[in-house]
């Protein structure tokens, strides 16, 4: 027998419980319009996902449970849907909601505690499996994690379909690990498998959606694109009264007119996906947080014109604003490729020396070597917050995940802002990305939004007389494989060495790395996409007499 399923790949905000509501209320109203049975939403929709700390706060859990309710009673006729909010305990739960009421809830049962999640700390784990009756087919429930470890539970309640709500963040190359995932739980369970996942930017984690559907044989049946809200509505072909269930909802058979045709997304390449990601991290922390447009340094060199395209694609020109800053060593041509990006796309641009700016600090303390260097930097901080504070603009942070990792930053200089959008992109990858967007310039019969010059020209932060950033760091290509190794892939100096790096090069950035901790816990938040980011899903101590060689 068919079932017919709405999935609602949709972006909710944490702790905007009424727009949230107001989401799925749509997206019902939409799968009723479609002759919908049964409606699935993300994991903790009603809340948002993560809640962090908020879900140990009783007053977030009266309010959860009072909206689930309301969203309940809004929710009549034949639809049933299921929805995730938090739950006293605090638990992460689901309620399964038919004709105005709550007809069943369940827990999460297995709470991950590795990466960025900490739900040892915020949530009780459930102990109890569910299935649920719906027009005779005996509907079984899972929560994200869950279908992460054995479903030996589940599998011997042998339930006609299995629906799992996600609240699953985006790293690179994760949506093919998700599909062998359903793929292979269905066949072990002999059921269809319908997974749903979120979308929209939390912080510093961004989800993808990629909502997926595969039959008892692990065929795929439907698959959403990433990173775009969407409601998909499938027949699923399903066992009968397969199982004994915990609550019967209804019995008699589904009937529907006419059939429903199901797609398969094209998949994303890989700067495709880092690129979105990036995208809607920017805009959504933006967005959600008030601000209605950014600030940035546009040095000329290719970080700080990657970021601003990024800003472009989240926010439209009108709202990015780029300010040279040039010092007495910047070179001609970083004002001339700041300015070439300005008049290419549109963004507002202006140009601030501040060359009389260090001169005054220079006339009331000595300062040499680094640390003149740095006042350069610190000025420019100074400059943009300034701005900030003026125009009301969010600061943008530049720096990539191969500068924070060695440290090649200055706090309180080019370390300012409120939002790091290439945080997490190695350098190697940052060169990739700009390709990457103006080859889709040129597809769609755009100008490039990127400079050529600012590609292929010799990263400087032109700090001193001639600087380039071989002179105090390794070729980026080899440094980002050592970094890739050690900080991504957490392999230690013995590793490394059989990997065949040479013994020198390796003290020498594990040495970079680790002293600059206390540099990336001052950093601003930015968009994870790679396996390990830094922040929430690498914490080593700031302090630490461990040394790998």
């Amino acid at each position: 027998m068919k079932l017919r399923v709405a999935l609602a790949q949709i972006n909710p905000t944490v702790g905007d419980l009424a727009g949230n509501a107001g989401l799925i209320a749509a997206a019902v109203k939409s799968a009723q319009a479609q002759g919908a049975n049964l409606i699935v939403f993300p994991e903790m929709i009603v809340t948002g996902y993560p809640v962090e700390d908020l879900a140990l706060r009783p007053s977030f859990q009266a309010a959860s449970i009072k909206a689930v309710e309301q969203i309940a009673a809004g929710i009549t006729g034949d639809l049933v849907a299921v929805v995730g909010y938090l739950d006293k305990g605090p638990k992460n739960a689901v309620a399964v909601i038919h004709d105005g009421k709550i007809k069943a809830r369940y827990v999460k049962r297995h709470l991950p505690n590795y990466g960025v999640f900490d739900e040892f700390r915020n949530f009780v784990a459930g102990d109890q499996s569910l299935v649920v009756r719906i027009h005779g087919v005996d509907v079984a429930v899972a929560i994200c994690e869950d279908i992460w470890h054995s479903l030996d539970s589940i599998k011997a309640r042998t339930p006609g379909l299995l629906v799992v709500p996600n609240g699953s963040p985006f790293e690179r190359n994760k949506d093919d690990v998700r599909l062998g995932l359903v793929q292979k739980r269905a066949t072990e369970i002999g059921a269809p498998v319908a997974y749903v996942n979120m979308t929209g930017g939390q912080d510093d984690l961004v989800f993808d959606g990629d909502t997926i559907v595969v039959g008892k044989d692990g065929k795929l049946l439907a698959r959403t694109a990433q990173f775009d809200d969407q409601l998909i509505v499938i027949d699923i072909e399903c066992s009968e009264k397969s199982s004994q269930p915990d609550v019967v909802i209804s019995e008699e058979p589904a009937t529907h007119a006419g059939a429903l045709e199901s797609s398969i997304a094209t998949r994303l390449s890989d700067e495709a996906e880092m690129w979105q990601g990036l995208v809607m991290g920017l805009r959504d922390y933006v967005g959600k947080n008030g601000f209605k447009s950014v600030v940035l340094g546009l040095s000329g060199g290719i970080d700080s014109a990657l970021v601003a395209a990024i800003a472009i694609d989240a926010l439209g020109a009108k709202r990015v604003n780029g300010v040279a800053m040039p010092s007495k060593y910047s070179s001609g041509h970083s004002v001339e490729d700041a300015q070439a990006m300005a008049d290419a796309t549109g963004i507002h641009f202006r140009i601030t020396p501040i060359a009389p700016m260090v001169d005054s600090y220079m006339t009331n303390m000595v300062l040499k070597g680094v640390a003149e260097e740095n006042l350069q930097a610190r000025v420019r901080g100074t400059t943009l917050m300034g701005i900030s504070n003026q125009e009301g603009h969010l600061v943008l942070a530049t720096g990539n995940k191969s500068e924070l990792a060695v440290g090649y930053s200055t706090l309180y200089g080019d370390a300012v802002g409120g939002f790091a959008p290439i945080k997490d992109i190695y350098k190697t990858d940052v060169w990739a990305l700009a390709r990457y967007r103006n080859a889709v310039a040129i597809e769609r019969g755009q100008t490039p939004p990127i400079p050529e010059r600012s590609i292929t020209k010799e990263p400087s932060a032109e700090l001193r007389p001639d600087q380039k950033d071989s002179d105090s760091l390794p070729d980026y290509p080899l440094l980002d494989q050592v970094l890739r190794a050690y900080v991504d892939e957490d392999h230690g100096y013995e590793a490394l060495l059989a990997q065949g790096f040479d013994p020198e090069l390796v003290r020498r950035v594990i040495s970079l790395v680790d002293k600059a901790e206390y540099k990336r816990r001052q950093y601003p938040p930015g968009t994870k996409v790679s396996v390990r980011a830094f922040g929430k899903d690498r914490r080593l101590p700031m302090t630490s007499r461990w040394n790998e060689q």
